[in-house]
């Protein structure tokens, strides 16, 4: 039996539901731009937990590395992630992540510091940092307060099909075929006089009701 086809919406009703959510959207935006570099290493830590596991999890997942301490203590983070309330699926693969990410994040620091532009920062950050894909870096890099990265989840995915950007949805996301989502989403960010960080996050509240990080 077929799926349903999703519900399609115009330009027109996007800016609709946008203009109610507008400022708490521009309000979370500036939070990233504030994130102090103190905290850069646990957004990392943050964005390698997301795949396949809720954002919610990831969040609590955070808080305990640190109460521990993770960024400066020799602390295993495996059996932190295997917590009843709130289990980060393949636990052992992204403790191996995270505990790379930490013995790494000397040089990530420098290289974001650097002052290269975003995309270039982005496909650094990919090549060079096990567990963070392409949808991952964007992630961080836009939880620290860079723009005009796509963060190319389900969500947002289900919402371009619904806007027409996409034809039908990806069968996996190649960095070519990622790259050019990206170009697609940011054109029709500019069709619609939205700016497409601002879409991503109204894609988000639709679809959860809240605007996450």
């Amino acid at each position: 039996m077929k799926r349903p086809r999703p519900t399609r919406f115009s330009t027109g009703e996007l800016r609709e539901l946008y203009a109610p959510r507008k400022a708490a959207i521009r309000a979370r935006l500036r939070d990233f731009e504030r994130v102090p570099e103190s905290d850069y290493a646990y957004e990392l830590f943050y964005c390698l937990m997301t795949p396949q596991s809720s954002a919610v999890n990831a969040g609590k997942a955070v808080e305990l590395l640190r109460r521990h301490r993770f960024h400066a203590q020799d602390v295993d983070p495996e059996p932190l992630l295997h917590q009843k309330e709130f289990y980060i699926r393949f636990h052992r693969t992204k403790a191996k992540h995270l505990l790379s990410a930490k013995e790494q994040f000397g040089e990530i620091r420098s290289r974001l510091s650097a002052g290269a532009p975003s995309p270039e920062l982005r496909a650094w950050l990919v090549t060079n940092v096990r567990g963070l894909g392409w949808k991952e870096a964007s992630h961080f890099l836009r939880n620290i307060g860079h723009r005009d990265l796509a963060i190319l989840d389900r969500h947002i995915l289900r919402n371009l099909l619904r806007a027409g950007v996409l034809r039908s949805l990806p069968a996996s996301l190649t960095p070519k075929r990622y790259l050019s989502i990206e170009a697609k989403f940011l054109k029709f960010a500019a069709s619609s006089g939205i700016p497409m960080d601002e879409l991503d996050l109204l894609f988000w509240s639709m679809e959860t009701g809240e605007i996450l990080k």
